[in-house]
């Protein structure tokens, strides 16, 4: 019988280029720069190089063990149902949470900043992501099929206009006074170079939401490689190629002073305002698409935690017509994105995904006999990930040491939870 929820190869790709492009380039490209200045395209290349590395295990993972639970499954596949492995996972809703936060973040910034060149007047960016939040809330509860046609429209949008700006930017930067900040003396130590890196790397996440796809996929022994690695290696292009205009074309202290909306600013010495404005709708597009996706697969997880015995059974609970993860999720955002600076949301972001990216290596290294996998690489990408988290920590310890504590603590949150769960339940 035909799967009525079958999708082809430029689906999956879609999905993939979808959760990567979704708001974090437009968030987290000002804080890259701080970080590593003139290597700004490099620390994007080096996230990109363990995106590409740890895309292999999912590959090897998702053929092996094909599930709508992508993460959450091979996690368990590989650390089995475990007080660790129940953390772990409970991490990763946590982390879809901080995207959101992110996300929601970077409306406000691009939103008030719309608002203010067009009426002249100042607005709380915090009660432009506030609402974003609570609308797109609203529209997960009134129908999923309208958040997906947002999806889809939203994908096709920023694509066209982000190539056209790839473009038109490279045209303008054989004349563009910016040009020497790419010269290497205007690089960052090694450890910045990384940090901003890592601090970023939340851009880069979006591709494991093709293991969730995995079941529906057509021809998934041959699809499912195409469709990680086209989709992570075109995102990596993509990413380095607007660092490289970024940093060619706006000063480093025009792109500090705009560090929350400096793709717009970026936009600005190839079309003006008009560029400004074109790139600022596109901003607000993407990140409302992506808290769109990213509440509904955030709930999911909660569900499917709930529904393995890893989180209390009463989030399993349907209000609504959706799980009351959903609530729990948009609530938890609202409170990060109205208390957290961008660079505390990024850090944790990363970090997260970092620490579960390392996981999914160990885990395609502990089950490279049934998945057929190599050891060798899996363990890289294991290291990789481990390395750039360390250096993440490092760096992000002496510039914002509050931010490394947040971020401890919600480590501590997601396994503590599930180690007192587990005994509760137990007694």
């Amino acid at each position: 019988m035909k799967n009525k929820n079958e999708i082809g190869l430029k689906d999956a790709i879609a999905i993939g280029i979808g959760g990567m492009v979704g708001g974090g380039i437009f968030a987290v490209l000002g804080l890259a720069v701080e970080l590593s200045k003139g290597a700004t395209p490099i620390a994007f290349l080096i996230a990109g190089i363990i995106a590409l590395l740890t895309s292999y295990s999912y590959v090897q993972l998702s053929k092996t063990y094909p599930s709508s639970g992508g993460t959450v499954n091979f996690i368990t596949q590989g650390f089995g149902k475990t007080v660790f492995s129940g953390g772990t996972n409970n991490l990763l809703w946590l982390s879809y949470i901080i995207m959101l936060a992110l996300y929601a973040s970077a409306f406000g910034s691009y939103g008030a900043k719309m608002i203010q060149i067009t009426g002249d007047y100042n607005f709380d960016k915090h009660l432009l992501l506030s609402g974003i939040v609570l609308f797109s809330t609203a529209l997960n509860y009134i129908s999923f099929k309208a958040v997906s046609i947002a999806e889809s429209i939203a994908v096709f949008v920023k694509m066209v206009i982000l190539i056209g700006f790839i473009f038109l930017g490279a045209y303008g930067l054989s004349s563009s006074d910016q040009l020497f900040q790419m010269n290497p003396s205007h690089w960052e130590s090694p450890l910045k170079i990384v940090s901003g890196g890592m601090v970023i790397f939340v851009a880069y996440e979006g591709f494991e939401l093709i293991a969730n796809a995995i079941p529906n996929l057509k021809n998934p022994e041959t699809n499912t490689a195409k469709a990680f690695y086209i989709s992570t290696a075109a995102v990596v292009v993509l990413y380095v190629c607007i660092a490289i205009i970024t940093v060619g074309s706006v000063s480093f202290d025009d792109i500090a002073q705009a560090q929350e909306y400096v793709l717009a600013v970026a936009a600005e010495p190839i079309l003006g305002k008009v560029g400004f404005a074109i790139i600022s709708i596109t901003a607000l597009i993407s990140t409302f698409s992506a808290i769109n996706a990213t509440l509904y697969g955030g709930s999911r997880v909660n569900y499917q935690l709930a529904e393995e015995d890893e989180l209390p059974h009463e989030f399993s609970k349907i209000y609504w017509n959706q799980p009351i993860g959903l609530l729990i999720t948009a609530l938890l955002t609202l409170v990060l994105a109205n208390t957290l600076n961008l660079e505390s949301i990024s850090t944790a972001g990363s970090a997260g995904f970092l620490w579960i990216f390392a996981l999914v290596n160990l885990a395609n290294f502990k089950l490279a006999k049934k998945t057929n996998s190599s050891k060798w690489i899996s363990s890289f990408g294991f290291f990789l990930c481990l390395i750039a988290l360390i250096s993440l920590f490092w760096q992000q310890f002496t510039s914002n040491r509050i931010g490394v504590y947040i971020v401890l603590l919600i480590f501590l949150t997601a396994y503590l939870v599930e180690f007192t769960y587990k005994k509760l339940e137990k007694n």
